[in-house]
């Protein structure tokens, strides 16, 4: 079908929001492009709208699918990372670390109900009209409506402030790096300070805050990650890694570094 070619794009785009995984897109793909070669189309008359159900259908059963089979589902997701002063960035920044927290969304995504992370996909992602998204997921407009907006609360509960203690702390890490202050380093961080990244994990004081002025020459954004205190580096405005700082008794006791 020519029209499922010229849509392919926007349709990879909407399995991917919906799944989470671009390999798991390429599936939901292959077996909506198998339905709609089967299916009638003689009186589509929206075919980019018809396109977007048939795929969104096909991702449901997918979703549904893997909550009884969680074991088999390993998605790598991003923290959930929310900019605590986006209006400082400059407009290209903005853009570039947006783009790297943007699929940090996925992890709030992973815990709704199939229904209710489809319903508020389509509609504040994609522009679906309930009374498009209703069918597919067997409700009425009103009751897909809700399904989004509970999804909705659940995105906006995961944007919460961190402490601002906490914070404070952070930002002082941050200056300390940047100025190479090994001494206040070391003042801010637990002698047993653990810096964990991918399969690496550094441990102690003297080591972490070594490993902590290599951020120097990087542009700090301030950060909620998870619910807690956390930064976005960028290096020549080019998003470059995530720290979560974990945080007790005025000291850093933890930073997990993901990279964009």
């Amino acid at each position: 079908m020519d029209d499922f070619e010229a849509h392919r794009a926007h349709l990879h785009a909407v399995a991917t929001r919906i799944l989470g995984s671009p390999a798991e897109a390429d599936d939901a793909l292959q077996e909506a492009w198998i339905r709609v070669n089967r299916a009638d189309t003689s009186d589509v008359e929206n075919a980019r709208a018809w396109l977007t159900t048939v795929v969104s259908r096909v991702c449901l059963t997918m979703l549904d699918a893997r909550r009884r089979r969680p074991e088999q589902h390993a998605l790598e997701l991003e923290p959930v990372v929310t900019l605590v002063d986006p209006q400082a960035l400059d407009p290209e920044t903005e853009a570039l670390t947006a783009d790297a927290v943007g699929a940090a969304l996925q992890v709030v995504l992973e815990s709704l109900q199939p229904a209710e992370r489809l319903a508020f996909v389509l509609h504040d992602m994609f522009a679906v009209p309930y009374d498009d998204i209703a069918p597919i997921v067997d409700r009425s407009p009103a009751a897909a409506r809700q399904l989004a907006s509970r999804a909705r609360r659940r995105v906006q509960g995961a944007d919460r402030d961190a402490p601002t203690a906490d914070r404070e702390i952070v930002t002082a890490f941050v200056a300390a790096a940047r100025d190479g202050d090994f001494e206040r380093l070391l003042q801010l961080l637990d002698p047993d300070v653990v810096l964990r990244g991918g399969d690496v994990a550094i441990r102690g004081a003297q080591a972490v805050a070594a490993q902590a002025r290599l951020y120097a020459h990087r542009t700090a954004h301030p950060a909620v990650i998870d619910g807690a205190a956390g930064i976005v580096a960028t290096e020549n405005g080019v998003p470059v890694a995530i720290l979560a700082f974990t945080i007790a008794g005025g000291r850093i006791t933890a930073i997990d570094a993901r990279v964009p």
